[in-house]
């Protein structure tokens, strides 16, 4: 295995599949890989991370990856995928439908549900990853849209195909506010994707999913402050705690909840970020509001099932 660090990048290139196994998992999620029965095996991965986004371009001889029940049990069920193959061709399968890709073709996945992913031939496969709170679409809108062919639904797929393409290989080169500040246009331009394709302007957005992604959103802004609280993020969006809490619990969660997630999830990035290497645990996890140092790593081995210091030597 050779294995390279850039600002916030990291490159691993391998002929051995545990290795691959491995890094695929602290990558992306719990993933289960199959190679071509008797053939070469040889891959490579560049992950760059934008605070909640993960960029990763793949590049590997035939094989298949599945999203077995067995592997949402582990964890990781919170995000969406954003597929774009650069070469090569595969099928992606989920909730009962299939689509063919081929080059410049982009789609989606949801990664709490299996999925499984046939790359027949040698490939390179870009995947944008982040969690599904940041697309302000109900769920029961967005699970139509696994496992199709988005530039067949609407041809601005294609705009968003062009900028990730053509931005994700320079973002270890820029400083983390550029960094963010690009993946957050990554989002954008797939929410735009998807509203044409809904035609939302027919489809009604429920005011509560609106009022919770303006939440969302101000939660994630101030995610790092030690001030932040269910009192505080009422108080800035101008409602009462107890219509905050409201909101939560209709998405079957707490405000306390989806801040210790998102600020988990903020930790698991830097952790694997090797710019971030010569930073102590500890302090990550305070950087994020874990003060508590035993508390930090009793949640995160239970939403990892590793301790924080396993997953940084691992990674």
């Amino acid at each position: 295995m050779q294995r390279t660090h850039d600002a916030a990048s990291a490159v691993v290139r391998t002929e051995d599949l545990s290795t691959y196994q491995q890094t695929v998992d602290n990558s992306f999620v719990p993933l289960k890989i199959t190679p071509e029965p008797d053939g070469p095996f040889a891959a490579s991965l560049r992950g760059v991370g934008a605070g909640d986004v993960a960029f990763t371009e793949v590049h590997s001889m035939p094989q298949v990856v599945e999203r077995t029940r067995e592997n949402i049990s582990r964890g990781g069920s919170g995000f969406y995928k954003v597929s774009l193959l650069l070469a090569g061709s595969g099928m992606l399968i989920q909730d009962g439908r299939e689509v063919i890709m081929n080059p410049g073709d982009i789609s989606f996945y949801d990664t709490s549900q299996p999925y499984s992913l046939v790359f027949g031939e040698q490939f390179r496969n870009l995947i944008m990853m982040f969690p599904k709170d940041r697309l302000e679409f109900p769920e029961q809108f967005t699970a139509s849209l696994t496992a199709v062919s988005l530039g067949d639904e609407h041809p601005l797929a294609q705009v968003v195909a062009d900028f990730i393409s053509k931005s994700s290989p320079h973002l270890h080169l820029l400083p983390a506010a550029a960094r963010h500040k690009l993946a957050h246009t990554s989002i954008e331009l797939f929410t735009s994707v998807l509203s044409a394709v809904f035609d939302s302007e027919t489809i009604a957005q429920d005011p509560h999913q609106a009022m919770r992604q303006r939440i969302y959103d101000y939660i994630r802004t101030n995610l790092a402050s030690h001030d932040l609280s269910p009192g505080s993020i009422a108080a800035a969006n101008y409602i009462s705690t107890r219509h905050l809490h409201a909101l939560f619990q209709e998405t079957g969660t707490s405000v306390s909840a989806w801040i210790k997630e998102r600020r988990l999830e903020r930790c698991r990035a830097d952790l694997l970020d090797p710019a971030l290497a010569h930073r102590g645990v500890a302090a990550i996890a305070a950087n994020w509001g874990f003060t508590d140092a035993a508390h930090f790593s009793r949640n995160f081995r239970a939403a990892y099932g590793d301790s924080p210091t396993a997953l940084r030597q691992r990674g």
